[in-house]
């Protein structure tokens, strides 16, 4: 209570001038000089802009400069502008206001012409509508004196393309159907109850009374009755001869066909003329309904399908499918100008150059192109009908089987055939691109770096990558043509027949798994080894490995494990190179004294030194076993043994 009365009297305190300007803020013009000096000075002025009344539309946003709209697109706009009042009420309604962008005509502040548009009659039509397209060589009247909006309505319209009225009722609005003039130049025809724009661009045209750039000669010279009933006749727009055999009359139906022309185009032979051509006049050459391919697309709707590699002669060329299509007739299946593979030779010849090849792709050799590509476009590199492996696979079918191992060879898995083999033609068998090794270098070239030194392993270093490897796939780790054992055994008969008669063997030795100890390819050891002396061996007895770091390492242990023991098999136990006794009599003396007191003089061949001693490594200097019998341990042998002479 005592904080609230202390500042009611603080602020009762403060003078009016200082209450006043504690509070006063600025006003957006303050900051936002350029804005004045851009619009203030237009001549028509958004009347919120005039008045300042800024907050209507915005929010403030502090000293950073940033657009805060109260609502989104045209939503602000129809707080003022009630939405049937700009005609949202209607069924046509201009695009973008529509889609909510008033601001794509009007300028929301201020404009030099009315009602705020960007442009000036048709200018600010023209930031959509190409402006090519309404000033050509001719241009309507209407468009000229009063601008586009003399036909069309701004915002919206209960006809198409937001006409003020309907067809031909707009038009007659100007062009009296009753004057002399305009009978003459329709040759007395009653148009006025027809559609205008079948034969009038209502815009522009390069051509004279705004007739469509191409136009039907008698529609041109107003030989309308060379077609059409005379104009007086009962029904004056009846033509005199029905579908193509009115076309006919002028058009010679063999010189339409073309040479060898005995495949027709469905329309073209049912006489249906008009599925692709107008009769009067059209924006297109030669009185086509639309332009170029996308004619052919009405028909052909799955050629008009998006596709990552396009067929360039269709999407690039002027003539599109006609590069490769007849419109009328041609000698071939599909209306096409060349049969087979002639075609694309026509553009392909390098390509072609692939029949010089000694070994071909039997449907390259057949000039069956479209087995393997579409020539239309796909998807797929090369415009492959499929990924390459399926459309390989199609005729392969049982390779998909045959090379999808457990290790499957990366082109394969990719579906890369073309990384090794000539899609249509090579000098070499199977259609390789190259000879082994040449062919594996591209991908394996830092493997195939020949090793200074060391040791290779002989179809390694002679280039025989397919003496051990499949090169599709393998269900052996290593993309192997076997296990190892069989795989290395076909060349090491020796070894294969030593472990017969041995009594030990390796474990990676017995088990087929040669590469535990060895390279398959190249090592800078002798004998292609992974690793040098004691470094080989442990780094599978790991238990070894950590003891030689903590504990006493007897000698022969520490320098070379192949001292005492085989590497492959042996014909002693432990892989041991001789019969123990022997063996460590070589660096034991048997006869010595300190031997024999050691060993209470017992004979050393009625021994077994493993029974006491770790033959590579212990905490006891005399390498004695970690657990010892108590009596032993104490040297009371005496305790148990009689060891007296007997």
């Amino acid at each position: 209570m005592t904080l609230l009365v202390g500042g009611l009297i603080l602020h009762l305190s403060e003078s009016p001038a200082q209450a006043a300007k504690k509070f006063a803020r600025k006003e957006c013009v303050d900051c936002h000089g350029k804005f004045n000096d851009k619009y203030l000075s237009m001549k028509y002025i958004h009347t919120i802009v005039k008045e300042q009344k800024c907050e209507d539309c915005h929010l403030r946003h502090g000293i950073v400069p940033k657009l805060l709209l109260k609502k989104d697109g045209n939503q602000l706009c129809f707080d003022c502008h009630g939405r049937d009042k700009i005609g949202l009420d209607k069924p046509k309604v201009h695009t973008p206001l529509r889609q909510g962008k008033c601001t794509l005509c009007h300028n929301p502040h201020a404009s030099t012409t009315p009602h705020l548009l960007k442009g000036d009659g048709p200018e600010s039509c023209y930031v959509c509508h190409k402006k090519e397209d309404y000033e050509k060589g001719t241009i309507h009247g209407a468009i000229t004196k009063k601008g586009c909006g003399s036909c069309h309505a701004a915002h919206s319209s209960t006809e198409d393309n937001l006409l003020r009225d309907k067809e031909p009722k707009i038009c007659l609005g100007c062009h009296d159907s009753g004057a002399g003039s305009f009978k003459k130049a329709h040759g007395g025809y009653p148009v006025e109850n027809k559609r205008c724009t079948i034969c009038h661009n209502p815009h522009s045209s390069t051509g004279k009374k705004l007739l469509r750039s191409s136009a039907h000669n008698p529609v041109a010279t107003g030989g309308c009755d060379g077609c059409h009933n005379p104009a007086g006749g009962p029904e004056p727009f009846g033509v005199t001869q029905k579908g193509s055999e009115l076309c006919y009359q002028c058009h010679d139906a063999a010189m339409l066909k073309g040479a060898g022309g005995v495949v027709e185009h469905a329309p073209f032979k049912s006489g249906d003329c008009l599925s692709c051509h107008r009769a009067h006049t059209s924006e297109f050459a030669k009185l086509l309904t639309a332009d170029g391919n996308n004619l052919c697309f009405e028909c052909h709707k799955d050629k008009n399908l998006r596709v990552a590699v396009p067929h360039k002669v269709i999407t690039g060329d002027k003539k599109g499918c006609l590069s490769c299509h007849r419109p009328h007739a041609a000698p071939n299946k599909g209306l096409l100008t060349l049969a087979g593979s002639d075609l694309c030779y026509s553009c392909h010849a390098k390509t072609k150059e692939g029949l010089k090849n000694k070994v071909q792709h039997v449907p390259f050799n057949g000039g069956d192109c479209s087995s393997c590509h579409d020539p239309h476009g796909t998807n797929f590199a090369a415009m492959l009908k499929e990924r390459a492996d399926t459309v390989c696979y199609g005729c392969h079918t049982d390779a998909e089987t045959k090379f999808k191992k457990t290790f499957t060879h990366k082109p394969v898995m990719n579906a890369d055939c073309v990384s090794c083999h000539g899609a249509h033609g090579s000098a070499e068998k199977n259609l390789l691109k190259n000879t082994v090794p040449q062919l594996c270098a591209p991908c394996h070239a830092d493997l195939m770096k020949a090793e200074s030194g060391g040791s290779s392993h002989m179809p390694f270093n002679g280039g025989q990558c397919l003496t051990c490897h499949d090169s599709h796939g393998s269900n052996v780790r290593g993309m192997i043509v076997d296990n190892e054992a069989k795989l290395c055994f076909g060349c090491h008969t020796s070894l294969a027949q030593g472990d017969k008669a041995a009594k030990s063997s390796h474990a990676p030795f017995r088990g087929g798994d040669c590469t535990k100890c060895h390279s398959p390819h190249k090592a800078k050891l002798n004998k292609l080894l992974l690793a040098q002396g004691t470094d080989l061996c442990v780094s599978c007895h790991k238990g070894t490995k950590e003891r030689f770091a903590s504990e006493k390492v007897h000698t022969p242990a520490e320098q070379d494990c192949q001292t005492c023991h085989k590497p492959h098999n042996a014909g002693q136990p432990s892989l041991l190179t001789e019969q123990l006794v022997t063996l460590c009599g070589q660096c034991h003396s048997y006869d010595r004294k300190p031997f024999a007191d050691a060993h209470l003089g017992i004979s050393a061949t009625v021994m077994n030194c493993m029974n006491c001693h770790d033959p590579h490594s212990s905490k006891d200097p005399k390498f004695f076993k970690k657990v010892m019998h108590a009596p032993f341990a104490s040297r009371s042998c005496s305790d148990c043994h009689v060891t007296g002479k007997q």
